[in-house]
């Protein structure tokens, strides 16, 4: 009996050191030098976890998106360049969870939207167009892992509008968008959110207070109804914009900032330049951004200019993103034609 008890210990002490060794050895063994990477990647970007199992899981993570990255980036016809973010340790599930948050109501709503009012224009728009250059863009400002994107995007298509009809650059709360456009709306502050239930909101509240009034925290909060009818800007109707017809949305961006759905591919997630094509994965959308403006590359591609909400040390346009235009795609590249909208002041 005793002998028996002696074999099982040795086996139990054996099984130990032997998952000892193997969690040392892959410790140790990728150190040189994908491991030494992502750990200068970990302190660049102040990433801690919880223990060593954790930081072992997200390394893996980290390694799959290295590959996919240097693959895609060593392919040669590609227009665009992809790079190591701030994202480059988190699933595509987790970076979705926590960094877009599109998410279109079912909720009916009593207030109706403006028919589109550029689609019959005869004039020919401008080749190019850069609001920035017009001083109808504020700085691009970082959501953070609060999934108001919706929030973000309604706010520049605001911002825009009210600088082109008064010349006067406002910078308006995504704050009381999370935390006053709710249940109500059909939106769910860092939950997600859809922009024209924030149009509406806006439209409801008689106005959206400025940023300084109420500033961004990155976090859900009741409602403070004293600084929301601080009023820094009015509008009076959402505007729809025709589905799925890049005419009508060129048309909507040559006179003023346009809000934007789209899918936020791994290729958008690790976006750094260039001019972002191809196929995605499907047409659902999921993330949201503002289109202010338009041109051609040097390549000669077609392409928009979106104002995206993940700061501007997101890839190297300053936290903005070039994606191919007239794509051919049957609802657009990456299904960007899908819901557009704006406002008129």
């Amino acid at each position: 009996m005793e002998l028996i008890q002696r074999k099982k210990l040795i086996i139990v002490m054996f099984f130990i050191l032997e998952t000892f060794i193997s969690r040392a050895m892959s410790r140790n063994f990728p150190k040189a030098p994908l491991y030494e990477r992502y750990e200068q990647w970990m302190a660049q970007h102040g990433r801690n976890y919880i223990d060593s199992i954790e930081q072992e899981k997200h390394f893996n993570i980290f390694k799959d998106n290295i590959e996919y990255i240097d693959k895609s980036n060593n392919e040669g016809n590609r227009t665009f360049k992809l790079g190591v973010n701030k994202f480059a340790d988190l699933t595509t599930e987790e970076f979705l969870a926590s960094y877009t948050g599109y998410k279109i109501s079912n909720q009916p709503s009593s207030l109706n939207a403006t028919r589109f009012r550029y689609e019959a224009l005869t004039e020919e728009v401008p080749a190019t167009m850069d609001w920035r250059e017009r001083g109808a863009v504020t700085n691009v400002n970082d959501q953070g892992s609060c999934g108001a994107c919706w929030a973000f995007s309604a706010v520049a298509a605001i911002e825009g509008a009210i600088q082109i009809k008064t010349g006067n650059l406002i910078s308006l709360s995504e704050q009381q968008l999370v935390d006053c456009s709710n249940e109500l709306d059909g939106n769910g502050g860092c939950q997600g959110g859809y922009m024209d239930n924030a149009f509406r909101y806006v439209e409801r509240n008689g106005g959206i207070a400025t940023e300084e009034n109420y500033p961004y925290r990155e976090s859900d909060g009741t409602c403070d109804q004293q600084k929301a009818s601080i009023i820094g800007a009015k509008i009076i109707s959402l505007v729809m914009v025709t589905r799925n017809n890049e005419e009508a949305i060129l048309q909507a961006v040559a006179s003023q900032p346009v809000s934007i759905g789209i899918l936020a591919s791994l290729d958008f997630q690790f976006y750094e330049s260039g001019v972002l094509t191809g196929e995605c994965e499907s047409t659902s959308l999921s993330h949201a951004v503002t289109a202010i403006g338009y041109g051609t590359s040097d390549d000669g591609i077609k392409y928009w200019l979106m104002k995206n909400s993940w700061g501007a040390d997101w890839g190297h346009e300053d936290g903005y993103i070039r994606i191919q235009r007239d794509s051919g795609a049957p609802e657009v590249l990456c299904g960007l034609a899908k819901l557009p909208s704006y406002v008129a002041v």
